[in-house]
């Protein structure tokens, strides 16, 4: 946890909060804060800056704080992809949000099981939290604009088009030899497969809807470090 991330309800009057729970077994454990320590907080949607502690004990730690700072601006960046397996469904999305994404796309595909989309973790209060932890460890308060598309041909068919004609429209796949462009177009919508790639026929579809391929070489990565590797390059 690079930031304390504060939420309205965690506000008791204009400069001051109290934190419970996990942020504050974080704290203690973690950063071992004692009264009179900074940290670094930011409101959930607002500013950032420093808190310091004025009380702390195993209920809870209260704060003294002043919100100076913007947080960093968002990534022109709208990542679609392909729904992973659950246990790598909640790093995707921490790390989608700490890349600074301003919009993550879960899209369907063929590869992917319908189970996956009955999972516990794909609850909007699960998704939250792991969009919340990738703000903490980046030091931001935005969330990313976050969509859940269960339907592959009409978000692909009526959706990306239109994305992709604003500014970058890239798919990642194996084997088709594509480089990144060497002048980014912003916003950049990027489409990331599943950990086999994409089938033919969502190639094809990508395609049409304004994609160009982009291709990391032989190795076989997964999704997440596709996705961070592929950022790193466009970014």
């Amino acid at each position: 946890m690079n930031l304390v991330l504060l939420t309205p309800d965690d506000l008791t009057g204009l400069d001051r909060a109290r934190l419970t729970g996990r942020r504050l077994t974080h704290v203690r454990g973690v950063h071992r804060a004692e009264v009179g320590d900074r940290l670094t907080v930011g409101l959930l949607g607002g500013r950032m800056g420093r808190g310091t502690v004025l009380r702390v004990d195993d209920q809870a730690l209260e704060l003294e704080m002043t919100l100076d700072q913007e947080p960093p601006p968002k990534r022109p960046l709208t990542l679609v992809v392909a729904l992973p397996r659950p246990k790598v469904l909640n790093r995707l999305v921490a790390t989608a949000t700490s890349l600074g994404a301003a919009r993550i796309v879960l899209l369907n595909a063929w590869k992917v099981e319908k189970a996956y989309w009955a999972s516990p973790r794909m609850r909007p209060d699960n998704l939250r939290e792991q969009m919340v932890l990738g703000l903490e460890q980046a030091r931001d308060t935005v969330l990313p604009e976050l969509r859940l598309a269960r339907l592959f041909r009409p978000f692909v068919e009526d959706e990306l088009p239109g994305l992709a004609a604003r500014g970058t429209g890239l798919y990642a796949h194996p084997g088709t030899g594509g480089e990144p462009p060497g002048v980014l177009v912003v916003p950049v919508t990027l489409a990331i497969g599943p950990e086999g790639g994409w089938i033919d026929a969502e190639v094809h579809s990508l395609e049409r809807a304004g994609l160009a391929p982009v291709d990391l070489g032989p190795r076989i990565l997964r999704t997440e470090t596709a996705m961070a590797v592929l950022v790193g390059r466009l970014f």
